[in-house]
């Protein structure tokens, strides 16, 4: 069973399986119908270390698929869940029944259970390395179209947190809402007119932008590619007044050391536009009658 703290996007799983069917089968799959209805048996296995998400896609990919195709039912036996390490190797599931299912499921499966688990792993290192210090990793948008809403289970999955989902859920007002309303102040005071009900996240580069912010009383401050020592003094000032996220470029290499500063976020982009894929192999197990 998935744990239940990550709430999985179950609806989403299974929108974006019908999606992927589609996209993949168009009016058929000719390779896999030659194969036919024989019934075979494989094994989803980890060809490297990492953390696991997008598992709980698997059964909706396979039911559409099997929409699509036909043919005898299915059996997927899960070994592992998502938000779990594994090793190089390591037998993630199990799934028996017609070839032509399984071949027409393959590469759907595949393609969201790497790219999900990349998120996760590369959440993962970044969490490891402010173990201690009190900061939370987030994430941003910077998702890809359609994907959101389960790249953002899989940072969960990682140990990360999510930003707000999209425009709806938060207001962060940024540089380009400033200059539209020629400061800080009124661009607050125009987001109160809108919602008094969401958190107001202001976009600072300054620490004379951030004593603006302060002023007008948002609940979050972003601290826009500050460096160390600005960050910290950030840090100070914003302390017991609104809480503190930091944001751009953060690296592996960086991230400890802009924990150490005091904030309470990191806003971490690459979690899901630059995750690498985890190598994750459908493996032939047996062939029955």
């Amino acid at each position: 069973m998935t744990r239940i703290d990550l709430d999985p996007p179950f609806a989403q799983f299974i929108e974006i399986a019908e999606r992927s069917l589609l996209e993949d089968l168009g009016s058929g799959d000719p390779t896999g119908a030659s194969v036919g209805n024989r019934h075979i048996e494989v094994c989803f296995a980890a060809r490297e270390a990492g953390v696991i998400a997008g598992l709980v896609g698997m059964e909706p990919i396979l039911s559409a698929a099997r929409q699509r195709v036909g043919g005898p039912p299915f059996e997927l036996v899960l070994e592992t869940e998502d938000g779990c390490r594994v090793t190089s190797g390591e037998v993630l599931g199990r799934i028996s029944g017609p070839a032509a299912l399984l071949l027409a499921a393959e590469r759907s499966m595949l393609n969201l259970l790497c790219h999900l688990s990349g998120i996760a792993t590369l959440t993962a290192k970044f969490v490891q390395a402010v173990e201690g210090s009190g900061a939370r990793i987030r994430d941003t948008r910077k998702t890809l179209p359609g994907l959101r809403v389960v790249e953002k289970y899989a940072v969960r999955c990682g140990g990360g947190h999510n930003h707000r989902m999209g425009l709806y859920d938060a207001v962060l007002i940024k540089d380009n809402h400033v200059a539209a309303f020629g400061g800080i102040a009124p661009a607050v005071a125009a987001a109160r007119k809108v919602t008094s009900a969401l958190t107001i996240e202001v976009e600072v580069d300054t620490l004379e932008e951030l004593e603006a912010a302060l002023a007008v009383g948002c609940d979050l401050v972003l601290l826009d590619n500050m460096g160390l020592a600005e960050l910290s003094l950030a840090v100070a000032m914003a302390k017991g007044k609104a809480r503190t996220e930091a944001s751009g470029g953060v690296t592996l290499r960086s991230v400890a050391a802009i924990a150490a500063t005091g904030v309470d976020f990191i806003a971490v982009g690459a979690l899901t536009h630059s995750a690498v894929s985890l190598d994750i192999g459908l493996d032939w197990m047996s062939q029955g009658q």
